[in-house]
C-alpha cells in the first residue's frame, strides 16, 4: 500500500480506502470479511456516512480491537429519520445520531459536514449553530479533524474560504470534470452520463483542486467510478469504458488527493480495487480513453505524463500542477508549494525548448510556454 499526507492534518492516509456505503443492510459476516481483507492490505481509512446503528456496529464489531488501525471518515447530519438516507441541520436530530456515532466507535477521525451542496446547504450550515457544534466537537476531542463533503465545485470553495475544513470528500472522475460547474453532477449520474453536456475540462473544477493544494485541505474522492457507469460498456460516455484502474489513477493524480474512497461489500471486491497497486504505467493511462474527446481537454494539463521523457529530467506534470496552484495567486504564493517547486530535481527554467514534449501531449498543452511562466513565477 501507498500512504499520502491528508493536507496539513498531519495524518497519512492509503491511497485507496473502504467506502462503507454497500455494506449496509449486509450481514455480519461479510462486513467481517471485507473490513479484515482492507485491514490485511493496507487500507487505513474508511467512510461511515450511513446513518443505520446496525451497520456502524457491525464495522466496529468487525475492527474490534483494530479500531486504533484506522481512520473514520463520520458524517454530521446524515440522518434516517423518515427511514431512508437523509441531510438534516437540526441540531438536536444532527447531535443525536453523531453521538450515538461516537458511543459506537469512541471517537472520530474526521468529522464531516454531511453534504454542502447548494445554497440553502451552505446556510444550514454556517448561518446556524451547526459549525459552531462541529467546531466545539474538535476542541473536546470527539473528532480529530473537522471535514466536508460536497459535490457542487462553486459550494465546496465557498466552505474552504471560511477557513473551517482541514480536508473535504469531493466527487472526482473523468466525467464529471467535463461537466460545467453549475451542473449538478448528482442529477447527471442518475439520468444518464451524456457527452452532449460536456463543456470542456470545467475550470472551477480544476481551480478547487488547486485551491485545495493551496490551502492544505486535503481530498479523499468519492463517485471514482461514476457509479459504476464509467467502466460500463453501456453507460459511458466516452468511446469505450475506462477501467477501475483508469478512473482511480485519474483521481490521484488530480491536486490535493490523498485516497480515493472505494465501495467494496466483499473480500473480492477490496482484492480487485487493492490490484490498481500492481498495474504498470500503462494500465494505469487513462488518456487514450480521454483521448477521445481530445477537443474538451484541448490546453489543460491532466498531469498524464505523456510528455515524459524530458531530455533535461525535467518532471513536467509536477511543474504544471505547481504552476497551475501558484497561478491562483502569483503574487503570494504559498510557501509549502514554493518548497515542493524547490525540490524537483529539475525546474521549469532548465526547459531547452525542443518541443518534443508538445509533440507527445494528447491534449495540446503549451508546455514551454508553462516551462517559462513557473520560471518566472517560482523564480
Amino acid at each position: 500500500m501507498e500512504y499520502r499526507q491528508i493536507g496539513k492534518t498531519g495524518e497519512k492516509s492509503s491511497i485507496i480506502g473502504l467506502g462503507c456505503e454497500h455494506l449496509d443492510g449486509k450481514p455480519f459476516e461479510q462486513v467481517q470479511e471485507t473490513v479484515d481483507a482492507a485491514l490485511e492490505n493496507g487500507v487505513n481509512l474508511l467512510d461511515v456516512f450511513m446513518p443505520g446503528d446496525e451497520v456502524r456496529q457491525n464495522i466496529a464489531r468487525a475492527l474490534g480491537g483494530r479500531r486504533s488501525q484506522v481512520m473514520i471518515q463520520g458524517h454530521i447530519g446524515s440522518t434516517d429519520v423518515n427511514e431512508q438516507y437523509d441531510i438534516s441541520r437540526d441540531l438536536p436530530t444532527a447531535k443525536r445520531y453523531f453521538e450515538r456515532l461516537l458511543q459506537i466507535f469512541g471517537y472520530i477521525d474526521f468529522g464531516m459536514m454531511f453534504f454542502i451542496d447548494s445554497e440553502e446547504d451552505y446556510k444550514g450550515v454556517f448561518e446556524t449553530g451547526f459549525a459552531d457544534y462541529v467546531s466545539s466537537l474538535k476542541q473536546q476531542g470527539y473528532i480529530r479533524h473537522i471535514g466536508f463533503s460536497s459535490h457542487n465545485p462553486r459550494t465546496a470553495a465557498r466552505v474552504i474560504g471560511t477557513g473551517l475544513p482541514e480536508m473535504m470528500m469531493f466527487s472526482i472522475n473523468p466525467a464529471f470534470d467535463l461537466y460545467p460547474a453549475e451542473t449538478n453532477a448528482l442529477n447527471a449520474l442518475d439520468e444518464g452520463l451524456d457527452r452532449a453536456a460536456f463543456r470542456g475540462f470545467d475550470p472551477e473544477r480544476a481551480a478547487l483542486y488547486a485551491l485545495c493544494e493551496q490551502k492544505g485541505v486535503g481530498i479523499t474522492v468519492m463517485k471514482t467510478l461514476g457509479a459504476g457507469k464509467l467502466i460500463s460498456a453501456e453507460h459511458t460516455p466516452f468511446d469505450r469504458p475506462l477501467t477501475v484502474g483508469q478512473c482511480i489513477h485519474y483521481a490521484l493524480t488530480r491536486p490535493a488527493v490523498a485516497s480515493v474512497m472505494l465501495g467494496c461489500q466483499s473480500r473480492a471486491q477490496v482484492l480487485d480495487a487493492v490490484r490498481y497497486l500492481d498495474l504498470s504505467d500503462a494500465e494505469r493511462d487513462y488518456t487514450p480513453v480521454m483521448g477521445t474527446l481530445r477537443s474538451d481537454f484541448a490546453g489543460n494539463c491532466v498531469y498524464c505524463s505523456h510528455c515524459q521523457p524530458c531530455p533535461v529530467g525535467i518532471d513536467i506534470a509536477a511543474v504544471n500542477k505547481y504552476l497551475d496552484i501558484a497561478r491562483l495567486d502569483a503574487a503570494q504564493v504559498p510557501p509549502s508549494i514554493r518548497s515542493h517547486y524547490a525540490g524537483l530535481a529539475h525546474s521549469g527554467g532548465e526547459c531547452i525548448g525542443c518541443g518534443s514534449c508538445e509533440k507527445r501531449c494528447p491534449f495540446g498543452v503549451p508546455v514551454m510556454k508553462n516551462m517559462a511562466a513557473a520560471a518566472e513565477i517560482f523564480g
